[in-house]
Protein backbone atom coordinates (compact mmCIF):
# COMPACT_ATOMS: atom_id res chain seq x y z
CA UNK A 1 0.00 0.00 0.00
CA UNK A 2 1.07 2.85 -1.14
CA UNK A 3 0.51 6.19 1.04
CA UNK A 4 0.99 10.52 1.03
CA UNK A 5 -0.24 12.70 3.22
CA UNK A 6 -1.68 16.60 1.98
CA UNK A 7 0.01 19.44 2.74
CA UNK A 8 -0.77 20.23 6.24
CA UNK A 9 -2.02 23.18 8.23
CA UNK A 10 -1.83 25.01 11.20
CA UNK A 11 -5.23 25.26 12.84
CA UNK A 12 -6.44 27.50 15.94
CA UNK A 13 -3.29 29.63 15.67
CA UNK A 14 -4.10 32.02 12.59
CA UNK A 15 -5.98 34.48 15.03
CA UNK A 16 -3.35 34.10 17.84
CA UNK A 17 -0.06 36.33 18.03
CA UNK A 18 3.30 35.36 19.81
CA UNK A 19 5.29 37.37 22.67
CA UNK A 20 6.14 39.57 19.31
CA UNK A 21 2.97 40.14 18.76
CA UNK A 22 3.34 38.12 15.15
CA UNK A 23 0.58 35.63 13.74
CA UNK A 24 1.64 32.36 12.00
CA UNK A 25 1.08 34.07 9.11
CA UNK A 26 3.96 36.24 9.61
CA UNK A 27 6.05 32.85 9.19
CA UNK A 28 5.01 32.09 6.06
CA UNK A 29 6.66 32.10 2.57
CA UNK A 30 5.42 31.68 -1.05
CA UNK A 31 3.44 28.61 -2.15
CA UNK A 32 5.24 25.67 -2.97
CA UNK A 33 6.19 24.35 -5.99
CA UNK A 34 7.00 20.76 -4.63
CA UNK A 35 4.96 17.97 -5.78
CA UNK A 36 1.27 17.05 -4.03
CA UNK A 37 2.01 15.09 -0.40
CA UNK A 38 5.81 15.24 -0.29
CA UNK A 39 6.78 15.24 3.08
CA UNK A 40 9.12 19.07 2.71
CA UNK A 41 6.35 20.59 2.84
CA UNK A 42 5.15 19.35 6.31
CA UNK A 43 8.18 19.97 7.35
CA UNK A 44 8.20 23.81 6.22
CA UNK A 45 5.49 23.92 8.00
CA UNK A 46 6.59 22.66 11.43
CA UNK A 47 9.49 25.20 11.13
CA UNK A 48 6.42 27.93 10.37
CA UNK A 49 5.23 26.21 13.87
CA UNK A 50 8.85 26.29 15.70
CA UNK A 51 9.54 30.03 14.68
CA UNK A 52 6.33 30.91 15.63
CA UNK A 53 6.01 30.03 19.18
CA UNK A 54 9.50 30.48 19.77
CA UNK A 55 8.94 34.04 18.94
CA UNK A 56 11.34 34.52 16.27
CA UNK A 57 11.96 37.61 15.13
CA UNK A 58 11.95 36.92 11.25
CA UNK A 59 14.61 39.41 10.85
CA UNK A 60 16.96 37.54 13.30
CA UNK A 61 16.71 34.53 11.48
CA UNK A 62 19.10 33.34 8.80
CA UNK A 63 18.11 30.88 6.39
CA UNK A 64 20.56 28.91 4.59
CA UNK A 65 20.48 25.85 1.70
CA UNK A 66 22.29 24.13 -0.95
CA UNK A 67 20.93 22.24 -4.23
CA UNK A 68 17.74 19.89 -4.40
CA UNK A 69 14.54 19.80 -3.38
CA UNK A 70 15.22 20.42 0.28
CA UNK A 71 17.40 23.43 -0.54
CA UNK A 72 14.33 25.08 -2.38
CA UNK A 73 11.93 24.91 0.49
CA UNK A 74 13.56 27.98 2.66
CA UNK A 75 11.17 29.85 -0.05
CA UNK A 76 8.59 28.54 1.82
CA UNK A 77 8.78 29.36 5.22
CA UNK A 78 9.29 32.59 6.92
CA UNK A 79 9.56 35.45 4.09
CA UNK A 80 10.88 38.08 5.94
CA UNK A 81 14.01 35.81 6.90
CA UNK A 82 17.42 36.44 5.53
CA UNK A 83 18.59 33.50 3.07
CA UNK A 84 21.43 32.24 1.04
CA UNK A 85 21.14 29.60 -1.59
CA UNK A 86 24.32 28.02 -1.95
CA UNK A 87 25.82 25.85 -4.50
CA UNK A 88 25.62 21.56 -4.06
CA UNK A 89 27.13 20.95 -0.87
CA UNK A 90 29.15 24.01 0.02
CA UNK A 91 26.26 25.35 2.07
CA UNK A 92 28.44 24.23 5.55
CA UNK A 93 30.90 26.61 4.47
CA UNK A 94 28.87 29.27 3.90
CA UNK A 95 27.09 29.18 7.10
CA UNK A 96 30.53 29.05 8.87
CA UNK A 97 31.69 32.30 7.36
CA UNK A 98 28.23 33.90 7.86
CA UNK A 99 28.35 32.91 11.47
CA UNK A 100 31.62 33.59 11.67
CA UNK A 101 30.56 37.17 10.89
CA UNK A 102 27.74 37.55 12.90
CA UNK A 103 27.32 34.94 16.36
CA UNK A 104 23.68 37.61 17.03
CA UNK A 105 21.81 36.05 14.31
CA UNK A 106 19.68 32.50 14.51
CA UNK A 107 21.40 29.84 11.76
CA UNK A 108 18.90 27.29 10.04
CA UNK A 109 20.14 25.48 7.01
CA UNK A 110 18.33 23.43 5.62
CA UNK A 111 20.01 20.36 3.32
CA UNK A 112 19.18 17.04 1.87
CA UNK A 113 20.58 13.67 1.92
CA UNK A 114 22.36 13.69 -1.45
CA UNK A 115 23.35 17.62 -0.47
CA UNK A 116 24.75 16.95 3.11
CA UNK A 117 25.65 12.83 2.40
CA UNK A 118 27.12 12.51 -1.48
CA UNK A 119 28.70 15.47 -2.75
CA UNK A 120 29.02 17.98 0.77
CA UNK A 121 29.89 15.47 3.09
CA UNK A 122 33.16 17.11 3.97
CA UNK A 123 32.01 20.55 4.44
CA UNK A 124 29.27 18.68 6.66
CA UNK A 125 31.36 16.75 8.75
CA UNK A 126 33.95 19.54 9.17
CA UNK A 127 30.80 22.08 10.39
CA UNK A 128 29.61 19.60 12.91
CA UNK A 129 32.99 19.09 13.95
CA UNK A 130 33.90 22.58 14.66
CA UNK A 131 30.74 22.88 16.63
CA UNK A 132 29.19 26.09 14.71
CA UNK A 133 26.46 27.14 15.86
CA UNK A 134 23.50 26.42 13.59
CA UNK A 135 20.30 24.21 13.31
CA UNK A 136 20.71 21.90 11.03
CA UNK A 137 17.82 19.91 9.17
CA UNK A 138 18.26 17.13 6.58
CA UNK A 139 15.39 16.16 4.83
CA UNK A 140 16.05 12.91 3.76
CA UNK A 141 14.07 10.79 1.26
CA UNK A 142 17.17 8.46 0.06
CA UNK A 143 17.02 9.09 -3.58
CA UNK A 144 18.15 12.15 -5.59
CA UNK A 145 14.06 13.51 -6.37
CA UNK A 146 15.54 16.01 -9.18
CA UNK A 147 17.32 13.72 -11.51
CA UNK A 148 14.81 11.42 -11.35
CA UNK A 149 15.44 8.64 -8.16
CA UNK A 150 18.92 7.52 -7.85
CA UNK A 151 20.08 6.20 -4.87
CA UNK A 152 21.93 8.42 -2.31
CA UNK A 153 24.41 7.60 0.00
CA UNK A 154 21.78 7.39 3.14
CA UNK A 155 19.92 4.84 0.83
CA UNK A 156 19.55 1.73 3.39
CA UNK A 157 21.12 -1.53 1.95
CA UNK A 158 18.41 -3.89 0.26
CA UNK A 159 15.73 -1.06 -0.31
CA UNK A 160 14.03 -0.98 -3.46
CA UNK A 161 13.84 1.66 -6.39
CA UNK A 162 11.01 2.61 -8.38
CA UNK A 163 12.17 0.60 -11.01
CA UNK A 164 13.06 -2.46 -8.86
CA UNK A 165 17.08 -2.26 -8.08
CA UNK A 166 17.91 -3.01 -5.30
CA UNK A 167 20.85 -1.24 -3.02
CA UNK A 168 23.93 -2.99 -2.08
CA UNK A 169 25.49 -0.79 0.06
CA UNK A 170 24.78 0.33 4.20
CA UNK A 171 23.84 3.78 4.15
CA UNK A 172 25.13 6.65 6.24
CA UNK A 173 23.40 7.01 9.39
CA UNK A 174 24.16 10.98 9.77
CA UNK A 175 22.78 10.63 13.78
CA UNK A 176 25.56 8.49 14.50
CA UNK A 177 28.55 10.76 13.00
CA UNK A 178 26.97 14.27 14.70
CA UNK A 179 27.29 12.12 17.82
CA UNK A 180 30.84 11.24 17.19
CA UNK A 181 31.42 14.41 15.82
CA UNK A 182 30.29 16.33 18.94
CA UNK A 183 26.99 17.62 17.61
CA UNK A 184 25.60 19.44 20.95
CA UNK A 185 22.29 18.16 19.68
CA UNK A 186 20.98 14.90 17.43
CA UNK A 187 18.06 14.02 16.44
CA UNK A 188 15.73 12.55 13.65
CA UNK A 189 12.16 12.67 13.06
CA UNK A 190 9.59 11.44 10.27
CA UNK A 191 7.81 14.34 8.38
CA UNK A 192 4.41 12.98 8.46
CA UNK A 193 4.95 13.17 12.52
CA UNK A 194 4.52 16.93 13.38
CA UNK A 195 3.64 16.30 17.31
CA UNK A 196 6.91 15.30 17.58
CA UNK A 197 9.31 17.52 15.07
CA UNK A 198 8.18 20.45 16.50
CA UNK A 199 9.16 20.55 19.76
CA UNK A 200 12.22 18.56 18.55
CA UNK A 201 12.99 21.80 16.21
CA UNK A 202 12.47 24.25 19.42
CA UNK A 203 15.20 22.42 21.24
CA UNK A 204 17.52 22.11 18.22
CA UNK A 205 17.21 26.16 17.93
CA UNK A 206 17.44 26.94 21.41
CA UNK A 207 20.76 25.05 21.73
CA UNK A 208 24.20 26.38 21.38
CA UNK A 209 26.64 24.73 18.88
CA UNK A 210 25.33 22.51 16.04
CA UNK A 211 22.59 20.81 16.44
CA UNK A 212 21.16 18.17 13.83
CA UNK A 213 17.66 16.75 12.97
CA UNK A 214 17.90 13.72 10.14
CA UNK A 215 14.25 14.13 9.03
CA UNK A 216 12.93 11.22 7.10
CA UNK A 217 10.76 12.87 4.47
CA UNK A 218 9.11 10.22 1.86
CA UNK A 219 9.73 11.28 -2.18
CA UNK A 220 6.23 10.62 -3.27
CA UNK A 221 7.78 10.73 -6.84
CA UNK A 222 10.50 8.37 -6.83
CA UNK A 223 10.83 6.79 -3.31
CA UNK A 224 7.40 5.99 -1.91
CA UNK A 225 6.62 2.66 -2.94
CA UNK A 226 6.45 -1.39 -1.60
CA UNK A 227 9.74 -2.31 -1.15
CA UNK A 228 11.17 1.27 -0.38
CA UNK A 229 12.72 1.91 3.23
CA UNK A 230 11.95 5.67 2.96
CA UNK A 231 8.40 5.14 2.28
CA UNK A 232 5.43 6.68 4.59
CA UNK A 233 4.27 2.91 5.00
CA UNK A 234 7.60 1.64 6.16
CA UNK A 235 8.51 4.15 8.23
CA UNK A 236 5.19 3.94 10.03
CA UNK A 237 5.37 0.42 10.66
CA UNK A 238 9.28 0.70 11.75
CA UNK A 239 9.45 3.73 13.71
CA UNK A 240 10.81 3.53 17.41
CA UNK A 241 10.02 6.90 19.06
CA UNK A 242 12.60 7.78 21.47
CA UNK A 243 11.49 9.75 24.86
CA UNK A 244 14.60 11.33 26.32
CA UNK A 245 17.72 12.06 24.84
CA UNK A 246 20.78 10.30 26.18
CA UNK A 247 23.61 12.83 27.31
CA UNK A 248 26.28 10.49 26.95
CA UNK A 249 27.80 9.69 23.37
CA UNK A 250 29.09 6.45 23.73
CA UNK A 251 25.28 5.81 25.26
CA UNK A 252 23.74 7.25 22.44
CA UNK A 253 25.68 5.47 19.68
CA UNK A 254 25.08 2.06 21.53
CA UNK A 255 21.63 2.36 21.29
CA UNK A 256 21.27 3.75 17.87
CA UNK A 257 23.28 0.85 16.27
CA UNK A 258 21.41 -1.61 18.72
CA UNK A 259 18.07 -0.32 16.84
CA UNK A 260 19.07 -0.67 13.94
CA UNK A 261 20.36 -3.97 14.28
CA UNK A 262 16.56 -5.04 15.34
CA UNK A 263 15.83 -3.41 11.84
CA UNK A 264 13.61 -0.31 13.98
CA UNK A 265 14.06 3.42 12.76
CA UNK A 266 14.91 5.28 15.89
CA UNK A 267 13.18 8.66 16.25
CA UNK A 268 13.21 11.54 18.72
CA UNK A 269 15.65 13.39 20.63
CA UNK A 270 18.82 10.84 20.45
CA UNK A 271 21.51 13.13 22.18
CA UNK A 272 21.65 16.54 24.26
CA UNK A 273 24.40 18.12 25.64
CA UNK A 274 23.31 21.23 26.75
CA UNK A 275 25.95 22.93 28.27
CA UNK A 276 27.86 22.74 25.00
CA UNK A 277 30.48 25.34 23.44
CA UNK A 278 29.99 26.35 20.32
CA UNK A 279 32.79 27.46 17.52
CA UNK A 280 32.91 31.29 19.07
CA UNK A 281 34.11 29.75 22.35
CA UNK A 282 36.32 27.54 21.13
CA UNK A 283 37.90 30.86 18.87
CA UNK A 284 37.55 33.05 21.48
CA UNK A 285 35.93 35.14 18.74
CA UNK A 286 34.55 39.09 19.13
CA UNK A 287 31.40 39.23 20.95
CA UNK A 288 30.22 42.02 18.05
CA UNK A 289 29.59 41.65 14.42
CA UNK A 290 32.64 42.65 11.61
CA UNK A 291 30.21 45.12 10.61
CA UNK A 292 30.38 46.74 14.02
CA UNK A 293 33.94 46.52 14.67
CA UNK A 294 35.81 49.77 13.90
CA UNK A 295 38.71 48.97 10.67
CA UNK A 296 41.33 49.91 12.92
CA UNK A 297 40.86 47.02 15.31
CA UNK A 298 39.99 44.86 12.21
CA UNK A 299 43.28 46.34 10.18
CA UNK A 300 45.29 46.93 12.84
CA UNK A 301 48.61 47.99 10.84
CA UNK A 302 51.95 46.14 10.32
CA UNK A 303 53.25 46.54 13.53
CA UNK A 304 50.70 44.53 14.95
CA UNK A 305 50.81 41.79 12.53
CA UNK A 306 54.87 41.75 13.31
CA UNK A 307 54.15 41.33 17.19
CA UNK A 308 51.58 38.17 16.08
CA UNK A 309 54.04 36.89 14.41
CA UNK A 310 57.15 36.98 16.88
CA UNK A 311 55.09 34.85 19.43
CA UNK A 312 55.39 31.90 17.09
CA UNK A 313 59.16 32.18 16.45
Amino acid sequence: MVYSIKIPVIPGTHHKANALGLKIDDYRGAPSTLCGGCGHDAISTAIMQACFELAIPPEKLVKLSGIGCSSKTPAYFVRGAHAFNAIHGRMPAIATGANMANRDLIYLAVSGDGDTANIGVGSFVHAVKRRLNITYLVENNGVFGLTKGQFSSTADKGSKSKRGLVHDEAGFDLVEWAVQLGASFAARSFSANKAQLVPLLKTAMSTKGFALIDILSPCVSFNNHDGSTKSYAFVREHEFALDQAFNDRTDALRFLIDKRREGVILTGGIFLKPDAHDFHDHNHSDRRPLNQIPFEELSPGLLALEAINAQFR
